[in-house]
C-alpha cells in the first residue's frame, strides 16, 4: 500500500479549483468596483456639500481648481481622479465636480459628476452606452 496522491486525484483537486476560481473571480472583481464606485460617489458627494458650504460665506463657488473651494482630502491610493468645472467665467455661480476613473487602473472608463444644483450623472460606465442622468452604483442599478 503506497501512501500519497495519484495523478488522477491531483488533476481533478486541480480542476475544482480552477471552476472554483472561474466562477468566484468576477463576482470579487464586481465587488471591489461596486465598493470604488461607492467611494468616488461619496467624495463628490461631500465636494458639493463643501461648495455649497463655501458658497454660502462668500456668495460664489470660487474659481481655484487645485483647491476646488474644499479642503476635502483625496485618498493616497484612490483610484479616481476628481476636478472642478466653474460656472460662466467671472461669475462663479456654478460648478460641476467630475471623478474620472484613472486611466490604467481598475476604474478606467469610468465618470461620475454632480453640479450644483445636484443633478448627479454617469458620463461613461464600461459595459452600458450612452450616459445618464443618475449614478450608476453596478451594471443595470441606478442610484438617483
Amino acid at each position: 500500500m503506497k501512501n500519497g496522491f495519484t495523478l488522477i486525484e491531483m488533476m481533478i483537486t486541480v480542476a475544482i479549483i480552477g471552476i472554483l476560481a472561474a466562477i468566484a473571480w468576477p463576482a470579487y472583481t464586481d465587488y471591489l468596483v461596486r465598493g470604488r464606485i461607492s467611494e468616488a460617489h461619496g467624495i463628490l458627494s461631500t465636494w458639493r456639500v463643501r461648495l455649497d458650504q463655501f458658497y454660502q460665506d462668500n456668495r460664489h463657488y470660487g474659481s481655484s481648481a487645485n483647491a476646488c473651494g474644499v479642503s476635502e482630502a483625496i485618498p493616497a491610493n484612490s483610484p479616481f481622479t476628481y476636478s472642478c468645472n466653474w460656472g460662466a467665467v467671472g461669475t462663479n455661480q456654478g460648478f460641476t465636480v467630475t471623478a474620472t476613473g484613472t486611466a490604467g487602473g481598475v476604474m478606467a472608463g469610468y465618470t461620475f459628476t454632480i453640479d450644483q444644483t445636484g443633478t448627479r450623472a454617469t458620463t461613461a460606465f464600461p459595459g452600458l452606452s450612452g450616459s445618464a442622468a443618475c449614478w450608476f452604483t453596478s451594471n443595470g442599478q441606478t442610484s438617483c
